[in-house]
């Protein structure tokens, strides 16, 4: 190897690990489509009630989308676990607002529940248990290898995971003074300006801290290794005991052999008599 060559493997590898990054991210947030999903219901539901303050038409309207956006991924064979998740948020926002009367009460599950994952983040990176490595650990196949087996790793999710904490914490703050102080179209329309920003600006720091990580523990490929070695071993015993039983089975004499040996002597003691 050249001083040329190393550098350009080293610059692959680290590459190869930024596009697995990216890809683990995009699959566990969902990407562009999820966040149409996680954004249009809201949307909707602002945009019709700007437009006749009726808080039936617009829960209904906002409750429809969300429904047909699973069936869409349904029909197409996709992931729905993004859909559903906004199906539930809005059906509990539209419950609220109904049994409440109040359209703005349609925002506020959804905002105790980015108040609530907020301190979820930072608890769990004060405990030593990063939440986002818990939701990333599967999709890289490493499952909980990081917390012993990969120190490096662990602070990467650990820095991670105060980011998503924060900045939904942020967020929390920005949208619950608007909550109680404005009206139903003004925390509609700050809340959907503010559901990608701060998601993007986390998903980027995410990436940032993982690509600079060590490479993830694939405990996935392990199992499969140490099930191949233990049925390596299993065969080559298995080979080995066959092969003493057929060295044992040469070592004693035929029937032939033994008979002939036996003849011999009765017949050497008649010849004596």
């Amino acid at each position: 190897m050249t001083s040329l060559d190393k550098p350009t493997e080293e610059t692959t590898e680290a590459d190869d690990a930024r596009a697995v990054t990216e890809a683990a991210l995009f699959e566990a947030f969902g990407g562009v489509r999820g966040m149409i999903e996680t954004v249009l219901p809201g949307l909707l539901f602002v945009t019709i009630f700007t437009l006749n303050n009726d808080l039936h038409m617009s829960a209904i309207a906002a409750l429809a989308v969300s429904v047909v956006l699973v069936v869409v991924r349904l029909v197409m064979k996709d992931t729905v676990k993004h859909a559903f998740s906004g199906v539930f948020g809005v059906a509990f926002g539209v419950v609220f607002a109904m049994m409440t009367d109040n359209a703005k009460n349609f925002y506020l599950p959804g905002m105790l529940y980015t108040l609530g994952l907020a301190l979820a983040y930072i608890v769990t990176s004060l405990a030593g248990v990063p939440l986002i490595g818990l939701i990333l650990g599967p999709v890289f196949k490493e499952n909980l290898s990081w917390r012993t087996r990969n120190p490096g790793r662990k602070k990467a999710y650990t820095k991670a995971s105060y980011a998503w904490g924060f900045i939904l914490l942020a967020k929390s703050a920005i949208l619950f003074p608007l909550y109680w102080w404005a009206d139903t179209e003004q925390l509609g329309w700050v809340l959907v300006t503010l559901k990608i920003p701060p998601f993007l600006l986390a998903v980027w720091l995410t990436w940032v801290f993982l690509a600079k990580a060590p490479a993830p523990i694939d405990v996935f490929a392990e199992m499969e290794a140490a099930e191949e070695a233990e049925k390596a071993q299993k065969a080559q015993k298995a080979e080995r005991e066959r092969s003493v039983q057929g060295a044992g089975d040469q070592t004693l004499p035929g029937p032939s052999e033994a008979d002939g040996d036996a003849a011999d002597l009765r017949g050497g003691k008649h010849r004596k008599a």
